[in-house]
């Protein structure tokens, strides 16, 4: 089973920092040689596997091992643009990694065997560079580039390929190692309880428990950032001549916004399901949303569906998570649950406004979290036990924090509900 290592890298010294951009910048130029020479090929319908002519020029910077490596990966960029191609899906060549007059995306991948990493309290990662790179820059034949490891390994196991980007945003170095780990590493249910998931625009996740337990994840001000970030990006876009379609800052303004919502992403999902291990929960339901998601009349939703909320990815992330924690995810229609009366099952006649859902028989109660206690009730056999007060959690840029004393709409805090 294969697991990710994520940590901070750091150069030890200006000299090796210079040497690291150096094998980075060289990286990211094979990549756009031969990424260019495959897309003219493309679309001259030639073979686009017949690129070898200029390798040689980077293996005095990357190695005879980097080259190979960079190769490969492009190879699976080409692989899987084919195998969308086939299935029939709308699918566009692999793109390059920036360019000279902008700058490069600083990546860096170094083959499995290539690498070695000393854990402890001074942990280092060793890379390899190219002979004409260690002549550049005083290292011995067999030497190789040491950098700091700020961080401590969450799995162990068999390792893969090492990737490193450059974040010119914080100016840090990030570092992924997957490893394969042995299926007794991963943790078991504590009990056999279900949850269920109903994924928003506005509130990102919320969820109900078999134990009672419901909890409430706000997206709204983590929207606004995306928002904000966007017009900003509109805004410079408009500033540029004719000539060109992005900038620097442009570019870095979309890392930084992609990587903001992805960190709050990666944080909802591993808060959440550490939650629902510690309820016992074995078997998560979500909506099965192939299909579902349309074209809204208001474009801020279309926005939060098409850009900022990311489904795919969501659910990607949260199928790995749960799979740590023995968690089974199950993928269910989540039809008319949001529309459904939990007291009299009317569908037709509720009608919903902003977070409240209310119904001619008199009910009235938060939207989402109706939607998901009615999509866990059609979904499990057990018994739901009465639902206790709900817990919202709101992001603050770096953890999500319960807000449980901000009431909830359409729910009196008078009347709050415990387990029995």
């Amino acid at each position: 089973m294969k697991r990710t290592n994520t940590f901070e890298v750091r150069p030890l010294s200006e000299s090796d920092e210079a040497l690291l951009q150096d094998v980075m910048d060289a990286t990211a130029s094979f990549w756009n040689e031969l990424t260019y020479a495959r897309r003219q090929r493309f679309f001259d319908d030639e073979n686009i596997w017949e690129t070898d002519g200029f390798r040689g020029e980077y293996k005095g910077q990357l190695g005879a091992a980097g080259v190979q490596t960079v190769t490969r990966k492009n190879n699976a960029a080409w692989k899987s643009f084919f195998a969308l191609l086939e299935s029939g899906e709308d699918a566009s060549p692999p793109g390059y990694w920036g360019n000279q007059e902008d700058g490069r995306d600083l990546r860096l991948f170094v083959r499995n065997d290539s690498y070695e990493i000393e854990w402890g309290d001074y942990s280092r990662v060793e890379i390899p560079v190219g002979q004409e790179l260690k002549e550049k820059y005083g290292l011995g034949y067999y030497e190789r580039l040491r950098l700091e490891v700020r961080g401590d390994p969450k799995w162990s196991g068999e390792q893969g390929r090492l990737e490193i980007q450059y974040d010119e945003v914080e100016g840090t170095y990030r570092a992924y190692q997957p490893v394969t780990v042995d299926d007794s590493e991963l943790d078991s249910p504590l009990a056999s309880e279900e949850a269920a998931l109903d994924l928003g625009a506005n509130n990102l996740v919320a969820c109900t428990t078999t134990t009672g337990e419901q909890y409430l994840y706000d997206g709204e001000d983590l929207f606004e950032q995306f928002r904000s970030t966007t017009e900003e990006i509109a805004r410079l876009s408009s500033k540029l001549p004719p000539e060109r379609d992005t900038s620097q800052r442009i570019r870095r303004l979309y890392r930084k916004r992609s990587r903001r919502r992805t960190h709050a992403q990666k944080a909802l999902i591993r808060d959440l399901v550490e939650r629902l291990h510690d309820e016992g929960i074995a078997t998560v339901y979500i909506g099965d949303l192939t299909g579902v998601i349309e074209i809204q009349p208001s474009p801020e939703i279309n926005e939060k569906l098409e850009n900022f909320w990311a489904f795919k990815q969501f659910v990607d992330q949260l199928r790995s998570v749960c799979e740590e924690y023995g968690i089974e995810v199950v993928e269910k229609s989540e039809a008319w649950t949001s529309q459904t009366c939990p007291e009299c099952g009317e569908q037709d006649e509720t009608v919903r406004h902003r977070e409240t859902l209310t119904c001619p028989c008199g009910f009235e109660g938060h939207a989402d979290l109706t939607a998901a206690e009615t999509f866990l009730r059609r979904n499990t056999e057990q018994q739901v036990r009465p639902m206790a007060r709900p817990v919202r959690f709101q992001w603050d840029n770096h953890e999500w924090r319960s807000t449980t004393d901000a009431p909830l709409l359409g729910i009196n805090p008078n009347e709050q509900r415990t387990n029995p």
